[in-house]
């Protein structure tokens, strides 16, 4: 069996030092799709190093997401192939408001095994602190299919009740031709997303955006629409990928108000609003 539950959360965590600078905090901004129109003040507090502040999801990718889901996947215990995963879902809790340039400590470990079945689920946890203290926990959801069935814990569901009513705010965000070719270069190299034989052997006709490209749009679009552009409201953010997102496609996002939280569904509009992001909810303050 590739994954030896016990094994792999058994494993020494893997730590490493990183850092980044407002340049990375710009690319990855430009690759969730800021700057449009590129001379709206709202759009240069994302894009303006001068004005520049840093939308939480960054913190995914900040210092490439080292140790990152990919390092994950080489823990002891695991050995998978690639082209048998999927990024199943992401929570992400805030401590302090992540700086525009910082260097920290990343500490990342397999928090959690479960068996699904017909897949196994890898919950990668990744812990980052700087001088000051913790700054951000990422957790990641890591589906790999055909890997379930050996007994172990089927562990919490992901699912939500759907939110009542219609929602408060729907906006559109469309997704650029080669918003994954951009995205990648904030450190997400997976094939996947960018090589159409690749794309084949994972069961799609053409690469697929990265899920947590449309995590970062999503948020981005709920602080813009309901929290008054400030980034420092966040809280925590967490979702599961419901579906997959073609570049070049548009995302229809709903949002609906809550007590110190918005609830959140996203649907690609070109295939009759098909799920993307599922059970999404961003805690505020």
């Amino acid at each position: 069996m590739p994954i030896d539950a016990a094994k792999a959360l058994a494993a020494e965590p893997r730590t490493g030092e990183i850092s980044w600078d407002h340049k990375d905090v710009q690319l990855y901004h430009l690759g969730i799709g800021a700057g449009v129109p590129a001379t709206d003040p709202d759009e240069l507090r994302y894009t303006l190093e001068s004005r520049l502040h840093v939308l939480p999801s960054f913190a995914t990718v900040a210092g490439s997401g080292s140790p990152g889901v990919i390092s994950g996947l080489s823990m002891p215990g695991v050995d998978v192939d690639l082209a048998r995963v999927l990024h199943g879902g992401q929570r992400l809790e805030i401590h302090r408001p992540l700086p525009v340039r910082g260097r920290a400590t990343a500490t990342g470990r397999i928090a959690a095994v479960y068996d699904k079945g017909k897949a196994a689920v890898l919950v990668m946890r990744t812990e980052v602190a700087d001088a000051d203290g913790p700054l951000w926990t990422n957790d990641a959801q890591i589906f790999v299919r055909g890997e379930g069935g050996w007994g172990g814990d089927r562990g919490p569901s992901a699912r939500l009740e759907p939110p009542v009513g219609a929602p408060d705010k729907v906006v559109e965000r469309a997704v650029r031709e080669d918003q994954a070719l951009l995205y990648r270069l904030s450190g997400d190299y997976n094939p996947l997303h960018a090589d159409p034989e690749f794309a084949k052997l994972a069961g799609f006709d053409r690469p697929i955006l990265h899920g947590l490209c449309t995590y970062g749009i999503t948020l981005k679009a709920v602080v813009d629409t309901l929290l008054d552009g400030d980034v420092t409201r966040v809280r925590s953010y967490a979702t599961r990928f419901a579906g997959v997102v073609f570049p070049g496609e548009t995302l229809r996002i709903r949002l609906w108000r809550g007590e110190g939280e918005v609830r959140v569904a996203v649907g690609a509009v070109e295939r009759d609003d098909a799920p993307v992001l599922a059970d999404t909810v961003v805690a505020h303050s």
